[in-house]
C-alpha cells in the first residue's frame, strides 16, 4: 500500500493545468536573480525603499526543504514525482502530508518538475 500510491499519478490533463500553475511561480533564474539585485541596490543607493523589490512567491524544491515546510504546515501543496530512484526517500512523503494535512499530488516525471526549477 505504500508503495502502491505510487502507481495512482495525476491524469495528463490535470498535470498539464498544474504543471500551467506551477510556471507562473517558478524560480527566477541568475540573470533575473541579478537584475534584481541590481535594482534592489540602485534603489538603494537613491534612497528609496521600494516594496516591488522584495522576493517573489516562488516554488520551493528539496526533499529537506519541503519536508521542513510540511512540518511547519506553511507547504499549500506538495508536489511528488512516482519514478524517484530510490521510492524509500519519498514512501514516507504522502504520510506525512496526510498527518499534517497539506496536500499532496503524485505527478507522472520527476524530469518535469526538476525542469520547472531550473535543475536538470
Amino acid at each position: 500500500p505504500a508503495l502502491n500510491q505510487f502507481n495512482h499519478t495525476l491524469d495528463k490533463n490535470t498535470a498539464g493545468q498544474l504543471f500551467k500553475l506551477l510556471m507562473k511561480y517558478r524560480p527566477e533564474d541568475k540573470a533575473a536573480k541579478k537584475e534584481r539585485l541590481l535594482a534592489q541596490a540602485e534603489n538603494a543607493t537613491k534612497g528609496k525603499e521600494e516594496d516591488e523589490s522584495k522576493r517573489p512567491l516562488v516554488v520551493k524544491y528539496g526533499i529537506n526543504h519541503v519536508t521542513s515546510l510540511i512540518e511547519q504546515s506553511k507547504a499549500k501543496l506538495v508536489c511528488i514525482a512516482h519514478d524517484v530512484d530510490p521510492v524509500e526517500l519519498v514512501v514516507w512523503l504522502p504520510a506525512l502530508c496526510r498527518k499534517k494535512d497539506v496536500p499532496f499530488c503524485i505527478v507522472k516525471s520527476k524530469a518535469r518538475l526538476g525542469q520547472l526549477v531550473h535543475k536538470k
